[in-house]
């Protein structure tokens, strides 16, 4: 039985993520949605700090999409419904 304290190796990460299958959520730049909306709802819908979401922000801006969160898809499917609701492209790929 592992402790609170153990750290993970990379052996025991990669078992890991073999039994949690991990999704990537990614946003889509467009030509509507303005800066400021799409920094507050990284900020709003997960969870990002402000240095965060300004970070994701311009990269989306920048190279046309950014992963936002990773997790699994349960954990991402209401986050990406909840970005759709505000009018931003996102998929959990």
């Amino acid at each position: 039985m592992r402790t609170a304290t153990e750290i993970l190796t990379d052996e025991d990460v990669l078992l890991l993520e073999e039994h949690i299958d991990l999704r990537n959520l990614v946003v889509y730049n467009d030509d509507v949605n303005t800066f400021e909306h799409v920094i507050e709802t990284l900020i709003q819908v997960c969870n990002h700090s402000q240095e965060q979401a300004e970070q994701c922000t311009y990269l989306i801006h920048y190279k046309g999409k950014c992963t936002v969160k990773v997790g699994a898809f349960e954990e991402l499917e209401g986050m990406c419904t909840a970005i759709h609701d505000r009018g931003i492209s996102a998929d959990i790929v």
